[in-house]
């Protein structure tokens, strides 16, 4: 059963994309994954097909409407987690990314102008509320594409080598370590000695040492998460102090 994608959007020519070439463009020629586009002026209800108001309360910007995105929403079925792609979302995890990709698939609702009216969320409470990064972008669009392409890279077959996926950034909670390849020098640079002393438990070791300390160094957030959690006494292990 292949990994399938449904995108509720305003433009659904945005579709695949980036996601229609390379690896993932492949994997969709493959039928390893299917991208179907919802168009959610279709359900609009006036003439005009009308998706916005103004805000409630006042404010710039329009907000999109639950009479529109109730309907799109349940055109998607069950099955499958939804996605809300919004600012005020949770930051996906590749945890979570992993989870989905483990499914048969996920849709994803982009958000445009000032987001959704938060009614929908309330009405449909199995939606997820997702944030690519700390960042406010043009509509959901491009992060829809960023996670999809996340998800993709990770299904059965999409990568050559079976580990591909799993020695990257966090995969265990800490940033990857560097990689070098040929030339042995550049620009008076070489590649670091134990990457080419043929040791693989010093190659390992130097390893794990270079992605704890830039974890440490450049992600502190990542860092406190992972050093505590190894603080954190075995289940049914009683911690001495």
């Amino acid at each position: 059963m292949s990994f399938a994608a449904t995108i509720l959007t305003l433009y659904p020519e945005m579709f695949p994309g980036p996601l229609g070439v390379s690896l993932a463009g492949r994997a969709l020629e493959r039928g390893d994954w299917s991208c179907e586009t919802v168009q959610i002026r279709e359900f609009a209800r006036d003439k005009h097909r009308t998706v916005d108001d103004t805000p409630a309360g006042g404010g710039a910007g329009m907000v999109l409407k639950p009479d529109v995105l109730g309907p799109a929403i349940e055109s998607v079925g069950e099955g499958r987690p939804i996605l809300a792609m919004t600012p005020r979302g949770k930051p996906i995890t590749q945890a979570r990314i992993r989870e989905i990709a483990a499914g048969p698939g996920v849709a994803i609702l982009c958000g445009r102008f000032e987001g959704f009216d938060e009614r929908i969320f309330d009405q449909y409470p199995q939606i997820e509320q997702v944030s690519l990064a700390d960042i406010v972008l043009s509509g959901g669009e491009t992060a829809a594409i960023a996670i999809l392409d996340a998800c993709i890279r990770l299904l059965p077959g999409v990568m050559g080598a079976p580990t591909s996926g799993h020695e990257e950034s966090f995969e265990d909670g800490l940033l990857e370590y560097p990689q070098y390849t040929r030339p042995q020098e550049w620009e008076g640079r070489t590649i670091p000695e134990v990457l080419r002393s043929g040791d693989h438990a010093k190659i390992a070791a130097w390893r794990k040492a270079r992605s704890e300390d830039d974890t440490r160094l450049r992600r502190p957030d990542l860092w406190d998460r992972y050093s505590g959690d190894r603080d954190q006494p075995a289940s049914g292990a009683r911690r001495k102090d």
